[in-house]
């Protein structure tokens, strides 16, 4: 997933694919280990795109309490 679509995505949608993709990432670890998956670089982008997902929640929650936080620091000036 590249991170335009990533930055696409809404707050519960982007909670939802990293849920998912952490589901995911279990499972071609099993995979992995019995033997079963042929294509091992499916771990490393997996584990990228989570990494990528939770950088963008990260930002926004910062965003989201620096606006706050001025929001709040406004009110008492007024």
């Amino acid at each position: 997933m590249k991170i335009h679509e990533v930055r696409e995505l809404k707050n519960d949608e982007l909670k939802k694919q990293i849920a998912e993709e952490q589901k995911n990432l279990l499972d071609l670890r099993f995979a992995h280990q019995l033997k079963q998956l042929t294509n091992t670089s499916k771990i490393r982008l997996t584990k990228k795109d989570i990494a990528r997902m939770k950088t963008i929640d990260q930002e926004r929650q910062v965003a989201n309490q620096m606006s706050e936080a001025k929001d709040k620091k406004e009110g008492v000036k007024a």
